[in-house]
């Protein structure tokens, strides 16, 4: 480490006058103690969790002043004693949430989150427990790196456990977020044909660059499910990644074939509920959130394997903060926005 004893971090505070609500602070850097890994950031992205921790929508309460972002990349520069996991000058991310290294997914697990109840990756330094300790593949940028921690698992989560797609298989994916983007990556590593539904032209054209064997746009076809049916002779799909929401559920059900695994991803405010969406269809449904530290390995070696990057759509600059939460708002990203030091 350098000689500084100070670095600056994002705060949330939602009384400030600044944009979003984003305050920079200098703050010391703190010393690891056991077990602790101390990292200095170079990149963290954002997820639209993100904005739903700060209009108070999202279903975990964001603590007071908080550094937010769940996502980021970074370099260990000082270890604790008892840290076995990483070593000084390793390229590190971390887990989405604290406390979860492998087996079923428990409330108690996820309650802890960076960037929601402890702080996160819009500093210059993170302090973590060496649990939450994951090295990123070699061959991606920093940028890349900071992408996978919450969209690329989520994706990667919903195609490999608890029922792999198979070679051959169909998957729907539903949207063009940064899950949805992930998840045509990972279901093409998986060996199955992917039906991408989007919402315009040039995004058809992207997802099927990316790997979509077929795309259909929702703005002009909304009976999507019908053609999501002709294009496999009336069986439909067996995996469904829904990355938009409740609105859709009852054409990703539509659209399911038999014995179906319907994915519904994200955390949404409240609404209308969906009434009576399965109209005679037999396939399971299941709302996940993220995965585990295993199976964030797991997605890396796959990664590495196939040298897949993930889709970053523009970075700023760690003095931009404030710029990339409204490009990330308003400006229809095709693929993470990341904020880079």
């Amino acid at each position: 480490m350098s000689g500084a004893t100070n670095s600056v971090a994002y705060h949330l505070d939602p009384l400030s006058s600044q944009l979003f609500g984003l305050v920079a602070r200098p703050r010391p850097i703190p010393e690891p103690g056991p077990d602790q890994v101390l990292v200095r950031v170079r990149a963290a992205s954002l997820n639209r969790r993100d904005l739903m921790l700060m209009d108070g929508t999202y279903p975990v309460p964001t603590a007071p002043g908080v550094v937010p972002l769940s996502d980021g990349v970074g370099e260990v520069v000082g270890v604790g004693a008892n840290v076995t996991r990483v070593a000084v000058g390793d390229r590190v991310t971390s887990t989405y949430f604290l406390h979860w290294i492998d087996g079923p997914q428990r409330l108690s697990l996820v309650r802890e989150q960076f960037g929601a109840n402890h702080d996160g990756w819009l500093a210059e330094h993170l302090l973590m427990h060496q649990d939450s300790a994951v090295r990123v593949p070699e061959h991606l940028t920093d940028a890349e790196a900071a992408s996978l921690p919450c969209a690329g698992l989520v994706a990667w989560s919903a195609l490999a456990r608890p029922l792999p797609v198979e070679p051959g298989a169909t998957v729907v994916t539903v949207g063009t977020g940064t899950v949805a983007l992930s998840a045509v990556q990972f279901a093409r590593i998986h060996g199955a044909r992917v039906i991408s539904v989007t919402s315009s032209p040039e995004k058809a054209q992207r997802l099927q660059e990316l790997g979509a064997d077929e795309t259909v746009d929702r703005t002009e076809v909304p009976d999507w499910e019908r053609v999501v049916l002709d294009l496999t002779d009336g069986e439909g799909a067996e995996h469904i990644v829904d990355a938009v929401g409740l609105e859709t559920l009852p054409k990703s059900i539509a659209a399911g074939a038999y014995n179906a695994q319907v994915t519904l991803i994200g955390a949404f405010p409240g609404g209308e509920p969906v009434t009576d969406p399965f109209a005679g269809r037999y396939l399971s449904i299941r709302r996940i959130a993220v995965g585990s530290r295993t199976d964030f390995e797991a997605m890396n070696r796959a990664i590495v394997a196939h040298g897949t990057r993930p889709v970053v759509d523009r970075v700023f600059g760690f003095d931009e903060a404030a710029d990339a939460y409204r490009y990330f708002r308003d400006g229809r990203p095709f693929g993470k926005v990341v904020i880079q030091r």
